[in-house]
């Protein structure tokens, strides 16, 4: 059985060599910080948090949050989008890398992504894994970085792609 820590790093390559085979530029911090790895997306910086997914049933579940000890014992918070870009999943039973911007994972503990239609037929609400697969995102390093909407206070938010309409993905 593999450590919190394996786990942690395989994940971390794995999103490293998808990200590579589509072209995007990956650097890793030198010093502690928030983030693991960091997207060049044509010149334009954006800090992943990279994480471990695990296939239950008919989804993946993504966890959006970091824990500590405490005096209390462990401390859960979830990340926001002043820490983090985009979080990152790898989900080693499918062989599959998944990428959620802040819309998605802002303050929020978990992500459940779904594999298979719901057995009551529910459309509305559901997070198909298939849309958030970084295969899907290899638009962005053709330049539309646009789509992904800088959010930050101070900042402009961006819109637009590089031809309008060339990608499908409407939550980044």
């Amino acid at each position: 059985m593999l450590t919190t820590d394996q786990k942690g790093a395989i994940a971390e390559t794995a999103i490293a060599a998808a990200a590579t085979k589509l072209g995007i530029g990956v650097l890793r911090p030198l010093s502690p910080a928030r983030y693991d790895l960091a997207f060049d997306l044509a010149g334009k910086l954006l800090r992943v948090q990279c994480k471990w997914a695990v296939r239950r049933q008919d989804g993946v579940t993504v966890w959006c949050r970091r824990a500590r000890r405490g005096p209390e014992g462990f401390i859960h918070l979830s990340y926001s989008r002043a820490e983090v870009d985009l979080i990152a999943a790898y989900c080693a039973d499918l062989n599959c890398t998944y990428v959620l911007p802040p819309d998605v994972f802002d303050e929020r503990h978990a992500i459940q992504l779904r594999l298979t239609p719901t057995r009551n037929n529910q459309k509305s609400g559901i997070r198909w894994a298939r849309d958030f697969e970084i295969e899907r995102l290899g638009f962005l390093a053709r330049g539309a970085v646009a789509q992904l909407g800088e959010r930050r206070a101070g900042s402009a938010k961006a819109t637009g792609s590089s031809p309008v309409g060339s990608t499908s993905l409407r939550h980044i």
